[in-house]
């Protein structure tokens, strides 16, 4: 199984992108589906989740949208008013399972497939 996610680029302040991650070789429509982030010199973290529920971290609530296509196997993650703050390798993140414990969605190191990162660099 292969998660690689694409979309990432080089756009300004304020601007929009729309990150893919479409699975291969597994489908996890009945699993959950995450993405997560890790900026130069800093450590790896969570951005948003679709399982039970739709969990975003604090610093994009309101900004940055998640969503999935069950035909096509295709997680999105829909980013608006990019900030520099924000740039980083994005990664897509899947399990066969829906976590019962709330906090296991913010944790990348429970999620069994884990996938390439795409570069997002915001800059003006």
């Amino acid at each position: 199984v292969q998660l690689q996610a694409s979309g990432g680029g080089l756009v300004q302040p304020g601007d929009s992108l729309r990150l893919s991650c479409a699975p291969s070789g597994h489908t996890f429509s009945r699993g959950v589906m995450a993405w997560f982030r890790q900026a130069p010199g800093k450590e790896r973290e969570f951005v948003a989740a679709d399982g039970r529920g739709k969990y975003y971290a604090d610093s994009v609530k309101g900004r940055f949208t998640i969503s999935r296509d069950n035909a096509k196997n295709t997680v999105y993650l829909q980013m608006n008013s990019l900030q520099p703050a924000d740039t980083a390798v994005y990664y897509c993140a899947a399990d066969d399972r829906m976590f019962s414990v709330r906090s296991y969605y913010f944790q990348a190191d429970r999620y069994y497939y884990r996938g390439q990162g795409t570069l997002v660099t915001v800059s003006s």
